[in-house]
């Protein structure tokens, strides 16, 4: 595999495709791993997921570095995912025994009977994660899976493969026995989901296209794993009449360049009620073009490179097609000249349903600025994608906020704030964004089993 600096387009290395031999290895350390892993004691699985959250701290320049090398990532971002995945790791390691406590019920028909429910581990979880979030992706499934007893196979994205080395010695150097946390290194997709179904495998989680979740899903449907699957979205961020239009569209701006705009849950599209619609959309421009694009290295920069030049391609070809159907540019609408996969930051207006920049996920920084009859058409609007991850509500009355939130199909609303995961809350969508659960008591139980005892001292 070819790894790519997107910044600069040079090839700065190769990295070896493990072969069938060495995949099968890996497949059944993984399973001999778990034999012992799973009867540890609880505080010793913790423990190790502390310190692996520590030791993330310590490498945090090293790992940020090599996103930036790898995927394009700007370093301040790069810096601020590996404290984030840190803190994951204590919040895990704090919070296991609480999330995995055996829940009593009341005794049966006789006083001599109990019953009770546990969460016992179910074996070896392959995880399929992306590129743009290297580490978060990854830490968000292995810190609860390992702490409560199972163990994890990377399978990785395939221009992130420094990444994933470095995630895996981590949980080595942090105390983890081998095969507990594994990376494999492939790219053929017909060799994932065949790694799927093998035996070894007894559920997955991914991270990815809609496209990628429909082979995966069906992949595991004929071996009847269990699946967690996180597939993207077109998140609206809704401005309606009494909005500070001025602090929406700055926040707006962080929001669709997140992650140089490579982020799911980046806010997309741009929905704005009349009043607000007028001094929004200009004040969006204004802050778009401010926008400081270049080297992902140097800590003032806002906007880095895609990360692969396809990338830049379709980003450009939904921007095109949406500019036919009748979109205004106005600003950016075009790549930027010179080396490097970047994209220069751009506001799209008069866009409605029906192109691109509406029905489709922009992996990029490209606003699009969706203006609607007035609340409840906004909220129609903000429904009418098959996507459903997150959206971002911004008014002065909060308590409309909140009833209109029930009114969303989102995994997610966030009022007057942009849409971000937090260990403490669970993650995930609906419709094409996907089914399950990360993070939080119910992100780690989706890989549990839960097991109800009833137990009786009866003999006959």
């Amino acid at each position: 595999m070819d790894l790519i600096n997107p910044a600069t387009e040079e090839v700065i290395g190769r990295f070896p495709e493990q072969s069938k031999d060495e995949i099968d290895g890996r497949l059944a350390g993984a399973a001999e791993a778990f034999a012992d892993w799973k009867d540890r004691p609880l505080l010793d699985r913790t423990q190790i997921v502390r310190q692996a959250g520590e030791l993330l701290t310590q490498r945090r320049e090293l790992l940020a570095t090599t996103a930036v090398r790898e995927m394009g990532k700007c370093i301040t971002e790069a810096l601020a995912e590996v404290d984030k995945c840190a803190a994951a790791c204590t919040f895990f390691a704090d919070h296991a025994e609480r999330f995995t406590r055996i829940d009593v019920e009341n005794g049966g028909a006789a006083s001599s009977e109990k019953c009770y429910v546990r969460y016992d581990p179910i074996g070896v979880v392959l995880a399929i994660m992306p590129w743009n979030f290297p580490y978060w992706q990854v830490i968000r499934f292995a810190a609860p899976a390992l702490a409560a007893g199972n163990v994890g196979l990377l399978k990785h994205a395939s221009n992130v493969p420094g990444c994933a080395v470095a995630l895996e010695q981590i949980f080595l150097d942090a105390g983890a026995p081998r095969g507990v946390f594994s990376a494999l290194y492939i790219s053929d997709n017909r060799t994932v989901e065949t790694l799927v179904e093998h035996p070894a495998i007894r559920a997955v989680t991914l991270t990815g296209s809609d496209r990628a979740g429909r082979a995966v899903a069906a992949a595991a449907g004929r071996t009847l794993k269990k699946t967690v699957l996180e597939l993207g979205g077109s998140d609206p961020f809704i401005v309606l009449d009494d909005a500070d239009a001025s602090f929406a569209a700055a926040q707006a701006a962080v929001a669709r360049c997140i992650n140089s705009g490579q982020s799911c849950i980046a806010a997309k599209r741009f929905i704005v009620t009349p009043k607000s619609a007028d001094p929004f959309e200009q004040a969006l421009v204004e802050a778009m073009r401010a926008m400081t694009v270049g080297d992902p290295a140097d800590a003032s920069t806002q906007v880095g490179p895609l990360a692969r030049k396809d990338l830049r391609q379709a980003l450009d070809d939904q921007v095109k097609r949406s500019l036919a159907a009748g979109a205004k540019a106005l600003c950016g609408g075009v790549p930027k000249s010179g080396r490097g996969f970047f994209y220069i930051p751009t506001v799209l207006t008069g866009v409605a349903p029906g192109m691109p920049a509406f029905d489709e996920e922009t992996f990029g920084p490209v606003a699009a600025v969706i203006r609607a009859d007035d609340e409840r058409h906004a909220i129609k609007l903000a429904n009418r994608t098959r996507f459903g991850l997150g959206a971002s509500l911004w008014t002065r009355d909060t308590d409309r906020a909140e009833h209109l939130a029930r009114q969303i199909d989102a995994g997610c609303v966030f009022i007057n704030a942009i849409v971000k995961s937090d260990p403490r809350l669970a993650f995930g969508g609906v419709k094409d964004s996907g089914y399950g659960r990360e993070l939080a008591a119910v992100g780690m139980r989706e890989f549990l089993n839960i097991k109800t005892v009833w137990v009786s001292d009866h003999s006959r």
